[in-house]
């Protein structure tokens, strides 16, 4: 049987929507011709594959066979709160003009 706790829907749908967050940033900072500057790009290319995972293995776990769902489900959480904490901190140092 299913988990009723199904997280599954929610880490896709928060991860696909900070996925697209993710790409619009990368997006600014190759237009503004300043991602050679900082690291800000490296940063966000990092959240943004920990994003593709987590939506990657949350749809699988939706899909899936019923063995592994919750592997899945396990692993595209801990992906996404990575993906979250990564975005997190870029935010709070890019605050504090720590990077710029």
């Amino acid at each position: 049987m299913r988990n009723e706790n199904n997280k599954s829907p929610h880490i896709l749908n928060a991860s696909s929507n900070l996925l697209g967050l993710c790409f619009v940033v990368l997006t600014s900072l190759k237009l503004l011709n300043i991602s050679h500057k900082t690291i800000l790009d490296e940063l966000t290319t990092v959240a943004t594959v920990l994003f593709m995972f987590s939506c990657l293995l949350s749809f699988l776990s939706i899909r899936g066979n019923i063995k592994a769902t919750g592997a899945f489900e396990n692993i595209a959480d801990y992906l996404f709160i990575s993906g979250i904490l990564l975005l997190f901190v870029t935010t709070i140092l890019f605050s504090f003009n720590i990077i710029v």
